[in-house]
């Protein structure tokens, strides 16, 4: 029996990994040491009894009380806050997800790679912000990273990695969000409620609106430049509205293998948590006839400014990931609470890139979680400190 945690299991790829150990055995083929969320107390308590969970913990420690009423009568143990999460990443288990949304999740996931454990990894800022660190960090301590978004992990099972120098380009694909056809001039405009519709993936909010500004891919261009070791000229992003080819590689000698699959978390996961087997997910199968077409266009860097912003990350190198990162989130921030507009994000990140190559230290990469999380907080100050230069509010 393997034993596995879930660190953000409340979220929408930790709902997804939840399905599939229930529907692939549930609590009699999986021990499932420890689940995690962030404010959704009923919500995790449920998931803990269903996969009789021996720990769960609620990020929010204000929330511990309510927790501990939602299990009582189990054996399930209840903590709370931060340092709560990094206890439950600390405890041994077979495989680990890291689904915390955000920068939260880097602390949890740091920590299973110093363990030396097995890191399934959907939190794309853990390598953004600190890819160094925590890539130095498994290949010292001998932890295994696996990627699960879904482009990464497209990329990981169309990689040859013993001819990693015959790869000559990795192309990610991107649906172009909520706005993908929208006039130019419109996105001034644009409201939280609109960014928050994806045309094909089931997501949370913030993810949703990564996706319509690209911020999300621009995450995505940088996590494969961090996992992979390639460099900004050999990633490529392609909008591709069906959403249906995640990832493409191609060789030096001219062949490209693609991944296909529905646009669905669960084949990316369920990659992950059997790997390096291959095993039956009880999923939807591909049916290329009824789909009919796949189409593909080049990213108009107008109307998504983050790409560029992603290359710029690269090239600078050492704290630029996460000062990026950070500003990103804050930005969001910004304009999930109407302070600025949809397009005021990419600057605003721009201008705290700016700030921050300024300061000493900022072209080498941090090398202990404290200096990430201190280029993290100056870099959230810059860029809310855009507000009055930007937008003025939102629109």
């Amino acid at each position: 029996m393997r034993s596995v945690s879930i660190l953000g299991a409340t979220g929408s790829v930790g709902e997804s990994a939840f399905d599939l150990l229930m529907q692939s055995g549930g609590p009699a083929r999986w021990r499932v040491v420890a689940l995690t969320g962030g404010r959704n107390v009923a919500r995790l308590a449920q998931m803990a009894r269903a996969l009789g969970a021996e720990l769960a913990v609620i990020a929010d420690d204000t929330l511990l009380p309510a927790l501990r009423d939602a299990l009582a009568g189990t054996e399930i143990e209840a903590a709370g806050g931060a340092q709560a999460l990094i206890e439950a990443a600390d405890r041994p288990a077979d495989w680990v997800l890291s689904a915390i949304v955000g920068a939260a999740g880097l602390a949890p996931g740091l920590r299973v790679a110093e363990r030396g454990g097995v890191l399934a990894l959907a939190n794309k800022e853990s390598l953004v912000a600190a890819g160094p660190l925590l890539m130095g960090t498994a290949a010292r301590t001998g932890a295994t990273i696996l990627p699960v978004d879904s482009e990464h992990s497209a990329i990981f099972q169309c990689l040859d990695r013993n001819n990693i120098e015959a790869v000559e380009r990795v192309t990610i694909t991107a649906s172009g969000g909520a706005f993908r056809d929208w006039p130019l001039e419109r996105l001034a405009h644009a409201t939280v409620a609109e960014a928050s519709c994806h045309p094909n993936w089931t997501m949370g909010q913030r993810i949703t609106i990564d996706s319509a500004s690209m911020f999300n891919k621009a995450l995505e261009v940088i996590e494969a430049h961090e996992f992979f070791a390639l460099p900004a000229g050999r990633i490529a992003v392609l909008v591709h509205p069906e959403s249906i080819v995640h990832a493409m590689v191609s060789y030096a000698d001219g062949g490209t293998l693609a991944h296909l699959g529905p646009p669905d978390m669960r084949h990316a996961i369920g990659h992950a948590l059997h790997w390096p087997r291959r095993e039956p997910l009880g999923l939807p199968r591909l049916d290329l006839a009824a789909l009919g077409s796949l189409t593909f266009r080049a990213p108009c860097e107008t109307r998504w400014p983050a790409l560029a912003l992603a290359r710029q990350v690269i090239a600078s190198g050492g704290a630029a990931g996460a000062v990026f990162n950070a500003a990103k989130e804050q930005a969001l921030d910004d304009f999930i609470a109407g302070r600025i507009r949809f397009t005021d994000m990419a600057p605003a990140v721009d201008r705290a890139l700016a700030a921050a190559a300024g300061r000493a230290g900022f072209g080498a990469s941090p090398d202990s979680l404290a200096a990430v999380l201190d280029w993290d907080r100056q870099a959230r100050r810059d860029a809310a400190a855009v507000r009055g230069v930007a937008g003025q509010g939102a629109a």
